[in-house]
């Protein structure tokens, strides 16, 4: 088990990742604050391996708490602004998530902290029990608002230079940010990269035939780098 504290000074952003932390069996949650000062006593009572930690706070910033823990736990920072994921990450912080943090983006993160910690076990919960098979949403940047999409609607996704189109069933979608930051929250059990340019759901393939995949009236091909894993994906849903 790894015990876990989060610090972040809005309710709804505690309750979300409460709410995560339950459905994660290798998690236990040990205290949540809003201020960062009232942390350090607990620390000195509770054992803690791994803190969720808001970078902007009025009391005291998440790189001040950092300064001051002295790598005594571990920590994954949850924050709104990617601006200070540089700084984040010369604190050596495991993971720097955005909010709204998903389930699938926040399972990878708290994997990672749970490896560092027992590097010869994995997390006992099935990958599949994490990642749903139906069901689920991102939020993405559309000019100045957040966009919810639902993920059974998305059919393919499609890269462009400094942005990306998510073709759903019923509409384009245009997003300033780019394939590795949608694949850091999509479900690789539902949607798989086949090209540099493409991510699939798998869900909405109809055919594949000579290195093509065939989805709706759009043909996508399947990129040599990416062939090998797309096969197998494609042979583990036979199974």
């Amino acid at each position: 088990m790894l015990k876990c504290l989060i610090i972040d000074d809005e309710p709804l952003a505690i309750k979300l990742i409460e709410d995560h932390i339950k459905k994660m069996p290798f998690l236990e949650l040990v205290g949540a604050y809003t201020n960062p000062l009232n942390v350090m006593v607990s620390l000195n009572q509770t054992e803690v391996d791994l803190i969720f930690l808001d970078i902007q706070m009025p009391q005291l910033s998440g790189v001040q708490f950092m300064e001051v823990l002295r790598n005594r736990a571990m920590v994954i920072i949850t924050s709104a602004y990617q601006e200070y994921a540089i700084n984040a990450f010369e604190h050596n912080v495991v993971d720097y998530l955005l909010k709204p943090i998903s389930l699938e983006r926040f399972y990878r993160a708290v994997d990672k902290a749970y490896k560092l910690k027992f590097p010869m076990t994995v997390p006992a919960k099935p990958i599949a029990d994490v990642y749903p098979s139906t069901g689920g949403y991102i939020f993405v940047k559309v000019e100045t608002k957040m966009v919810r999409i639902e993920l059974d609607d998305i059919c393919y996704i499609m890269g462009l230079k400094n942005y990306v189109s998510i073709f759903t069933k019923t509409q384009r979608i245009v997003t300033l940010q780019t394939m590795k930051q949608l694949e850091d929250v999509l479900p690789p059990n539902r949607f798989i990269r086949a090209h540099k340019s493409y991510f699939v759901a798998l869900d909405k393939i109809i055919s594949v035939e000579k290195q093509q995949i065939h989805i709706k009236d759009k043909v996508i091909p399947i990129g040599l780098t990416y062939i090998d894993h797309f096969f197998k994906a494609l042979e583990g849903l036979k199974a």
